[in-house]
């Protein structure tokens, strides 16, 4: 049975990764992961304001005092005063990962603006990452900013990520554009190594007692793969980019759907968090009992089987399959 894929040229095992989340945060669990079987690992997000005010607080203290006498020019602050540095620690993780497994780890970037904070991309690459997942997230709430303007503020901050690195760059898009496959090509176009289909938004809840607004996180379910799963079929084939499924992979079943549709990963998060990292074992022996039972002998074999391009029915993506959905409640 070979359950092998390749994701932005990176050779993996399999196509189970750990998607973006606290489990990356500690060695052992990673390392829990890969002897369960995982493939590979994506980093948590560094997120842009975490670098941005570590910038201003390390130019406070480098400014503190200067102007007043000429002298304090020469001042420096004391290391433990940078102590909180979460960004140097990101990197030392990344680093500490990379001699603790033998799997592939990719860092995350999570921001918008072109900025100082995307020189983490470079460093990122420099403290051993295998590749670079950024993971921008952007609502659009200005009324005079154009839906053209915001795609290029995707298009411009991968091409600065690109010019940084010699790493591969994954782009983790969320769904909501008017014209998603023409973005997904522009990317493609403009060196996108891949795109992770989707982010997920974490909509805010209101605190009725305190009238507050408040983060309220629910992990996904399976039902939210029906998303990924559709763009990933209808993607596959038109463009160079991997693809890879993020959102709502939950069982056996929920990976070998994201391989049928044209997917070369599927990255879980939200299942291992709550049945922990083990899991990991028992989702790929349910992947090799499907497929040994409807004789699949590789990942490969299967791949694209379900796709846009492959199905007799193409139409089944698109808007006659949401009008026979609709009707047959009737």
């Amino acid at each position: 049975m070979d359950l092998t894929t390749t994701y932005m040229g990176l050779k993996l095992k399999n196509p189970l990764v750990l998607a973006a989340s606290p489990i990356s945060a500690e060695v052992d669990l990673v390392k829990k992961a890969e002897d369960s079987g995982a493939a590979a690992v994506v980093m948590y997000s560094l997120f842009e304001e975490q670098i941005n005010h570590e910038i201003e607080e390390i130019d406070y203290f480098l400014s503190q005092g200067t102007e007043r006498f000429a002298e304090s020019l020469t001042y420096f602050p004391e290391p433990e005063e940078f102590a909180n540095l979460h960004a140097e620690d990101y990197l030392k993780l990344i680093t500490k990962l990379k001699e603790s497994i033998d799997i592939p780890v990719i860092g995350s970037l999570n921001g918008v603006s072109v900025g100082g904070w995307m020189d983490y991309a470079k460093k990122i690459e420099e403290a051993g990452a295998d590749a670079l997942e950024l993971n921008i997230y952007y609502i659009a709430t200005d009324p005079e900013l154009t839906a053209e303007k915001v795609e290029n503020l995707y298009l411009e901050d991968l091409q600065t990520v690109k010019k940084a690195v010699k790493i591969p760059v994954a782009i983790k898009l969320g769904p909501y554009f008017s014209a998603f496959a023409n973005l997904a090509t522009n990317l493609d176009k403009n060196g996108a190594d891949a795109l992770v289909l989707f982010n997920r938004f974490y909509q805010p809840d209101i605190d009725l007692k305190n009238l507050e607004v408040f983060p309220n996180l629910k992990l996904s379910t399976s039902n939210e793969l029906r998303l990924p799963l559709r763009w990933i079929a209808i993607l596959y084939g038109r463009i160079k980019a991997s693809l890879a499924a993020s959102t709502g992979v939950h069982t056996p079943e929920d990976i070998i759907k994201c391989m049928m549709v044209g997917a070369d990963i599927a990255t879980m998060a939200s299942v291992l968090l709550a049945s922990g990292v083990e899991k990991v074992a028992e989702l790929l022996q349910g992947v090799e009992q499907w497929m040994t039972e409807n004789e699949y002998e590789s990942v490969k074999q299967m791949k694209g089987s379900m796709s846009y391009q492959a199905i007799s029915d193409p139409a089944a993506f698109e808007r006659a399959n949401y009008i026979k959905t609709l009707q047959s409640f009737r």
